[in-house]
């Protein structure tokens, strides 16, 4: 089994920009481990055949045909807009 040492701990957590105490990089040193442990016990597992995936669940292409179809009426539409001119909804300005 690949055991995971305290320099390792700090050095991830270095490249991962977090400051960390001894007691932490204890802690994460122990929880790392025991990771690394359930990945090695998966790597025991008889996989020969098994198709390999992409995605556990066999999704296909739940889109619906790009086809043009009637919308509501312009007039429906600004029905409900706070605020319109001409036939267009208006919006705040976010540029000074």
């Amino acid at each position: 089994m690949v055991e995971i040492s305290k320099e390792q701990v700090k050095h991830v957590a270095h490249l991962a920009r977090l400051a960390i105490t001894e007691e932490e990089v204890d802690v994460m040193t122990k929880q790392l481990g025991d990771i690394i442990h359930y990945a090695e016990l998966l790597n025991e597992l008889d996989t020969s055949h098994v198709e390999p995936t992409t995605h556990v669940l066999d999704l296909k292409n739940v889109m619906r045909k790009d086809e043009p179809r009637k919308w509501i009426e312009r007039e429906d539409a600004l029905k409900n807009a706070p605020d319109q001119k001409d036939g267009q909804f208006r919006v705040p300005s976010i540029l000074e």
